[in-house]
């Protein structure tokens, strides 16, 4: 048997800290070596999520959350499900120690400092460390991932949004000042946290807009979008929060440039992800219920003939491909396992 990489999570109590801990427990390639609580620290894992019991490795006791700790446990890669401001705090030494890090938070996802404090009202945490990361977008950036010792994984409702945008953009499809996004996402994409507006009885048979007009996912959906289409790229971006606990479902509307064709878009999108294990250009519609439990995004394309306008939708689920599977694909890549490694 080959020797497993041992990893370790930091935040392993959180919503998307326990799905990366639920794939890690069964990734044949990855030995878990360690978790972080404070609230849970000398816990076992399985005594804490008892969704683990007997499984090989629930046994593990969480820790507290220091350095000397992290580096004790022998671990070569830290995944970092922390809140924003706090991830950094242990990238730092960590990156310095020589150790390979994927950040599942929104801390080294900009490449600008300053766009960071305009959509976060703080400044960045580790400004000298945004040119050493990579955007760990697959799709986008495998080759760059490979070689990356820190990783920013990109968040949900970007990563529903880029996915279907980027190939048309980069193929000048897109009219792209007229991008517009409203999208939908289950409850546990607020995290793991006592909050009044995410009670039950406030959610069920609820379904409501927020953070707008501008959610602080804008800074890096604009940064990728901007990338590809070689200019500035500005959007209206509508999030919801929809009375489930997991998934997002994403509608997108721009007009196409002009003469460009449905079947163009379409074949751009085919071109794109063929061969691609874990995005699915469709013929139908994108259901979270097909992907919900899974690291797929899901994409579907239509062409309104009275209004010119095209209609891109994708649906993923917000902690595996937006959030712990994503995570564990780039780390796949970045230590040369098979890709889908754990995944599938």
């Amino acid at each position: 048997m080959k020797n497993k990489i041992p990893v370790t999570v930091v935040g392993a109590n959180g919503y998307s800290g326990e799905e990366l801990v639920r794939l890690l427990l069964g990734h044949p390639g990855a030995e878990l070596a360690g978790v972080t609580s404070r609230q849970h620290a000398g816990k076992k894992l399985g005594q804490v999520f008892p969704r683990f019991s007997g499984v090989p490795g629930a046994e593990v006791r969480f820790l507290e959350p220091t350095i000397d700790g992290l580096l004790a446990t022998g671990a070569e890669c830290f995944f970092l499900a922390l809140p924003h401001g706090v991830a950094a705090e242990f990238a730092l030494p960590l990156v310095a120690a020589g150790k390979r890090v994927v950040d599942i938070s929104a801390d080294f996802r900009l490449n600008d400092a300053a766009v960071y404090k305009e959509f976060y009202s703080s400044e960045h945490p580790a400004p000298d460390l945004l040119a050493e990361a990579v955007y760990g977008l697959p799709e986008a950036y495998r080759e760059k991932i490979r070689g990356a010792k820190l990783l920013a994984a990109p968040g949900c409702y970007p990563t529903s949004i880029l996915l279907p945008l980027l190939p048309l953009l980069r193929a000048g499809l897109l009219q792209a000042d007229t991008i517009a996004v409203s999208s939908a996402s289950g409850t546990s994409g607020a995290g793991r946290k006592a909050d009044e507006s995410l009670l039950f009885a406030e959610c069920s048979g609820s379904l409501r807009a927020y953070g707008i007009p501008k959610h602080r996912h804008l800074s890096e959906i604009e940064q990728e979008l901007s990338h590809a289409a070689g200019r500035e790229v500005l959007i209206t971006f509508v999030p919801h929060l929809a009375p489930m606990t997991r998934g997002i479902h994403t509608t997108i509307f721009a007009m196409p440039r002009a003469g460009a064709t449905g079947e163009q878009m379409l074949q751009a999108l085919l071109q794109a992800y063929e061969g691609e294990p874990f995005v699915r250009v469709l013929d139908g519609l994108p259901d979270t219920k097909c992907v919900v439990g899974t690291n797929f995004c899901d994409i579907g394309l239509r062409v309104d003939g009275r209004t010119g306008r095209l209609i891109l939708l994708s649906a993923e689920d917000n902690l595996i491909k937006g959030a712990g599977g994503q995570g564990i694909q780039c780390f796949n890549l970045m230590f040369g396992l098979t890709e889908t490694e754990g995944l599938l």
